[in-house]
């Protein structure tokens, strides 16, 4: 029997710019590689590393002057959707060197979202931060409003968000939390969780650190607060949580991993127990009669 002609390579075009299959490394080996062909020139290479389980790696070499013509992202869309119709891949995805901008827009341009970085990876030349993206088959395309949106948000900086209570007793003082993991006393509160709005923080976090409920009053102040003790900065909402009746510490079960006591503080005491934006704040609260307050490090900035 005569021997069965080669599967042809494939061929991907995109308008002025093809792909050629390359004969020096077949599917059936684990990788395929693409050549790239812009406006009749050779400009680069794309080639697809497949694992066993469904994935496969990205990675690409193009001549550096065609880089910011949007020729690598055409490219890298073309292969990426080549992986997931014909050889029915569930993930695609490159490792990018954190620094090299253009390599993660032309990756994210094509479709992958940001995942995170891998710290101190073995590069060439040494070892340097190395960013991870991704591409699902099932994920909306680039191009489409739900794609775009993708993109933002696995792209966009990310702020702590921190929502915080003042909670007074009958003579004005204040209510602070004595925490296990810091020495400095601290308004009741924590971080908000993705999803959650700050007023449903202030409530949840008391409930659980402290065991009681409380009502959200109104918002005393929006705080920014810069890095801080290898902190870094986050926007901190102060609710006004009320006047407590006087038996409200006896009351409270408190988080023993998080909380070691409850305390009320007057004004005189807070130079001694709370960090110096904390002080900051609660000085000026005790003069602020409202509106809601704009303050930076603890201070008025408009």
């Amino acid at each position: 029997m005569p021997d069965q002609p080669a599967a042809p390579e494939p061929l991907l075009v995109d308008d002025d710019l093809v792909l050629h299959g390359l004969h020096d490394a077949a599917v059936d080996d684990g990788v395929m590689a693409f050549e790239a062909i812009w406006q009749h020139e050779r400009v680069g290479r794309v080639e697809l590393l497949r694992g066993d389980v469904g994935d496969a790696e990205l990675i690409w070499l193009f001549v550096p002057q065609y880089r910011a013509v949007g020729v690598v992202e055409r490219a890298l869309r073309l292969v990426v959707r080549w992986a997931f119709d014909e050889l029915g891949l569930r993930r695609v995805e490159a490792r990018v060197e954190d620094d090299d901008r253009d390599g993660v827009r032309a990756a994210m341009r094509a479709g992958l979202r940001k995942e995170g970085v891998s710290r101190a990876v073995a590069v060439p030349g040494g070892r340097g931060d190395v960013m991870v993206l991704s591409a699902l088959d099932d994920d909306a395309p680039p191009h489409t409003r739900e794609g775009f949106i993708a993109q933002l948000n696995a792209a966009l900086p990310t702020k702590r968000a921190i929502a915080q209570g003042v909670i007074r007793d009958a003579e004005g003082r204040v209510l602070l939390c004595e925490l296990v993991y810091k020495q400095e006393w601290d308004l009741p509160g924590g971080v908000v969780d993705p999803f959650e709005s700050p007023a449903q923080c202030v409530v949840r976090e008391v409930r659980e650190e402290l065991g009681v409920d409380v009502e959200v009053r109104s918002l005393l102040a929006v705080n920014w607060l810069p890095p801080w003790r290898g902190w870094s900065d986050a926007t901190v909402f102060v609710f006004d949580l009320g006047v407590a009746d006087e038996d409200l510490v006896a009351r409270t079960t408190l988080q023993p991993r998080e909380i070691r006591a409850v305390h009320w503080v007057g004004e005189e005491e807070l130079e001694a127990r709370v960090a110096p934006y904390n002080q900051r704040l609660l000085a000026f609260l005790l003069g602020h009669q409202g509106p809601t307050a704009y303050l930076e490090d603890g201070l008025p900035a408009l």
